[in-house]
């Protein structure tokens, strides 16, 4: 029989490796392996004491028994410093070398078996870290290099009471898990990616496809003498984007706002406002 105990689990996956040349390969390699142990002892966490299993384009960990109570400093220390490493190693890069990275942090049962270890917590952990919404996360947000998605019980017990990290519960993004025979929840964070806000959908709801364009528009009462329209296009929001109501003593006012994409932290306000007529 074996042994039980609840073990902090890190996991991290290159973003594009198998479509990166050998050169480019070696140097993620070196990279994921560098970056992760200079945010570790900037972090003050041992890493000499790390049990890992290494990919060539990721890395899978379990910290020592005795430091479950580390799970804060690798929540938000240890992110930040692997954050900061990754927009150093990019920095100057073209963005197709650039290395961009998902991460997954959970706490849970694990042990070791014959080959590696075994449990709950390293099959969840590696759902999070594969998910759709993971990695869609680290899509939308084009000037990110890190996207971090932390388990129900990571979020709930390390971040939710913002006590214990320096993050604020607002940053993250709730989403479902469902991949293959697990489902569950996890919280999302993009560091430096203006934040992932929007609740995903309840279980049983049809999905938002993600290239389908975001539309929203705004009208008035027909019955008001001075009605306002705006309806705002755009292939895809990472930033702010809102149409503008422009008031009028009378008449109609169109205003129309048709835009590929915004980046993030960039921002589209009412573009093309025309009267009913046809006037600008």
């Amino acid at each position: 029989m074996g042994e039980f105990g609840r073990r902090l689990l890190l996991a991290v996956d290159a973003e594009g490796y198998g479509r990166a040349d050998v050169l480019t390969q070696r140097e993620f390699q070196e990279a994921i392996a560098r970056l992760s142990g200079e945010a570790a002892d900037a972090a003050g966490l041992d890493r000499a004491r790390w049990v890992t299993q290494e990919g060539g384009d990721s890395l899978f960990a379990v910290l020592p028994a005795d430091l479950g109570a580390a799970e804060p400093v690798l929540v938000d220390a240890f992110m930040r410093g692997l954050d900061a490493g990754l927009r150093a190693f990019n920095h100057n890069r073209v963005r197709q070398a650039w290395l961009r990275l998902r991460a997954a942090v959970h706490f849970g049962p694990a042990s070791l078996g014959a080959n590696g270890f075994v449990g709950s917590a390293p099959v969840e952990i590696g759902r999070i870290l594969d998910s759709t919404a993971l990695r869609t996360a680290l899509a939308e947000a084009s000037d990110a290099c890190l996207a971090v998605g932390v388990s129900a019980v990571v979020f709930h017990d390390v971040v939710r009471g913002e006590a214990y990290t320096s993050l604020r519960k607002d940053e993250f993004r709730q989403v479902r898990v469902e991949e293959k025979e697990y489902r569950g929840e996890a919280w999302i964070w993009v560091p430096g990616g203006g934040g992932v806000r929007e609740l995903a959908p309840k279980p049983g709801a049809e999905p938002k496809p993600y290239s389908k364009p975001y539309s929203k528009s705004y009208s008035k009462p027909d019955t008001d003498p001075a009605v306002v329209r705006v309806k705002l296009v755009a292939d895809e929001v990472a930033g702010y984007a809102a149409g503008v109501r422009t008031d009028q003593a009378g008449g109609t006012i169109e205003s129309t706002a048709e835009i590929g994409r915004v980046e993030a932290g960039g921002s589209v306000v009412g573009v093309d406002i025309r009267t009913a007529g046809g006037e600008k």
